[in-house]
C-alpha cells in the first residue's frame, strides 16, 4: 500500500513512525517530510510545499498513491480534502469547510453557541475601538483570540487590562497575524487537555487524551508557543468526564458539522478545561495537534493505519493502548517563538535510546543542523509519568545542542 503523509514536523514524525509499525507494511511518501523521517522504513521524500495541493494531487495520481493523511492546517485550509475527494482519491482529512472549525475562531464560537456545546461567553470586532472600549467595561483577566490561523500562537489569556490591550493592538493595529477579527472570550479556570477523535460525518472514535505545555518558559511563563511537550494519560482528568466530553462535546460538534452541510472526515481535536461546571471547550483544531501526537500515538497499542482504513469506511474501530506512560520535550531554538537562529549543530542524537522526533532539523554533510523553531521531540516512557518525565530528560541531557532550550517542568501538574 502506498501511504502520502503531508507535512515535515514532529506531528508527522510521529505519524509515520506509527504507520510505518503496520503489519500492512506500507510505502510511506513523506510530502515534503524532513531528513529524520527517512530513518524509517520504506520511506521516500516528494519535495513538495503542503499547500501545493495541485502538485500533491498530480503526484498521488501517476504514483498510484492509495491513501494521503494529512497533518498541517495550512493544507487543510486551501483545500486540499476538497480537490483529492473530487478526484476520487482517499484522503484522511476534512474539506476546508469543515476545517473552517480550526481557520475561523468565531466560525467555532458561533457553531458551538448555536448546537449547545459548552464552550465559554464570546464576542467578535474587527476594530480596535469598539475591541478597547468592551475590555474597559469586561476587564482583566480575558481571553484575546485571533479569528484565523495563527500556528497555535494567536491566543493571549491577558490577566492584566495592559496586556489585553497589547494583545489587540498587535492584532487589530499591526495585524501581526494579517487583516483579520478578535474573539473576546471570558476567562474559564480548571485543567487543560487535548481529547482526540476519529470522525468520519457523525461516526466519532475517541484515540487520546494528552496534557500540553504552551507557555515557552518553567512554570507556564512566557509566550504562547506552538506546544513545549507532551504527556499521557492525564491522570487528573477523571475517565467519566472525557466520556462525557465526548459525548456533549466531541459527538454533538461532528453532527453540527454535518448538519451544516460540512461534514468533518479526520482527526477533531477538542482543546478542552474541565471547569467546575464540567468541561467546556477553549478550542477546536481540525488534525493531529503538536507535540500531542507524539505521545498519543507513541501509546497507542492499535494499527493506525488499520484505524484509518476502518473509519473512511464506517467500519467499527478498535482503539487499544499500551499500560505505559509517554511524556515529550520539545527543543526549540533560542529566541522561539519569536526571531530565532537556524543552523545549529546538534550532536549525539544516535547515542539516545529514546523514540526521537525531528520537528525542525536537516541533514547536510553528515552532520545535523536545527532548521526551525522547534527543533526535536524526545520522548520518554516508563511505568509511571514520573518515570516517563526521567526517561525523556535523560534523553535531552545526552543530546549536544547549543543555543537550544527547553522546558524543565514537563508534566508538572500530573507529577
Amino acid at each position: 500500500m502506498k501511504i502520502m503523509i503531508v507535512g515535515r514536523g514532529g506531528r508527522e514524525h510521529a505519524i509515520a513512525w506509527k504507520l510505518a509499525q503496520s503489519p500492512i507494511q506500507p510505502q510511506l511518501f513523506l510530502a515534503p517530510g524532513n531528513d529524520g523521517m527517512l530513518n524509517l522504513p520504506n520511506t521516500v521524500r516528494v519535495p513538495l510545499e503542503e499547500t501545493d495541493t495541485q502538485g500533491l494531487l498530480d503526484f498521488a495520481r501517476s504514483n498510484g498513491i492509495d491513501l494521503t493523511v494529512v497533518g498541517p492546517e495550512a493544507a487543510l485550509m486551501v483545500g486540499i480534502a476538497n480537490a483529492f475527494q473530487e478526484a476520487g482519491l482517499a484522503i484522511f482529512a476534512p474539506t476546508k469547510e469543515a476545517a473552517l472549525i480550526e481557520g475561523s475562531k468565531q466560525f467555532a464560537k458561533e457553531l458551538m453557541d448555536q448546537y449547545d456545546i459548552p464552550t465559554a461567553k464570546f464576542r467578535t470586532f474587527e476594530e480596535y475601538e469598539p475591541t478597547k472600549a468592551y475590555l474597559d467595561e469586561i476587564g482583566a483577566p480575558i481571553v484575546v483570540k485571533y479569528d484565523g490561523l495563527a500556528a497555535g500562537k494567536g491566543v493571549v489569556v491577558a490577566m492584566t487590562h495592559e496586556e489585553a490591550d497589547n494583545a489587540l493592538r498587535d492584532m487589530l493595529l499591526d495585524n501581526r497575524f494579517g487583516q483579520g477579527k478578535v474573539v473576546m472570550e471570558e476567562f474559564l479556570q480548571g485543567p487543560e487537555f487535548s481529547l482526540f477523535a476519529m470522525v468520519n460525518g457523525e461516526q466519532v472514535v475517541p484515540i487520546g487524551v494528552a496534557q500540553d505545555h504552551k507557555r515557552a518558559h518553567d512554570g507556564d511563563q512566557g509566550p504562547n508557543t506552538g506546544g513545549m511537550g507532551a504527556y499521557t494519560p492525564v491522570p487528573f482528568i477523571p475517565q467519566e468526564q472525557v466520556d462525557w466530553a465526548v459525548e456533549h462535546i466531541m459527538k454533538p460538534t461532528a453532527k453540527a458539522l454535518a448538519q451544516e452541510g460540512r461534514p468533518f472526515c479526520g482527526i477533531l481535536y477538542g482543546g478542552l478545561m474541565l471547569t467546575a461546571d464540567g468541561p467546556k471547550v477553549i478550542e477546536f483544531n481540525a488534525r493531529f495537534g503538536d507535540p500531542e501526537t507524539e505521545v498519543v500515538l507513541a501509546r497507542l497499542k492499535s494499527d493506525l493505519l488499520q484505524m484509518i482504513l476502518d473509519i473512511l469506511d464506517h467500519k467499527p474501530v478498535t482503539v487499544q493502548y499500551n499500560d505505559q506512560a509517554y511524556l515529550g520535550v520539545v527543543m526549540a531554538a533560542n529566541g522561539y517563538p519569536g526571531s530565532y537562529p537556524k543552523n545549529l549543530p546538534l550532536g549525539n542524537l544516535d547515542a539516545i535510546s529514546n523514540l526521537l522526533l525531528h520537528m525542525g532539523t536537516k541533514r547536510d554533510n553528515g552532520q545535523w543542523l536545527s532548521n526551525g523553531g522547534r527543533v526535536l521531540c524526545v520522548i520518554g516512557q516508563g511505568g509511571t509519568l514520573a518515570e516517563a518525565q526521567r526517561d525523556a530528560y535523560n534523553g535531552v541531557a545526552r543530546i549536544s545542542a547549543e543555543g537550544l532550550f527547553f522546558r524543565k517542568d514537563i508534566g508538572w501538574q500530573a507529577i
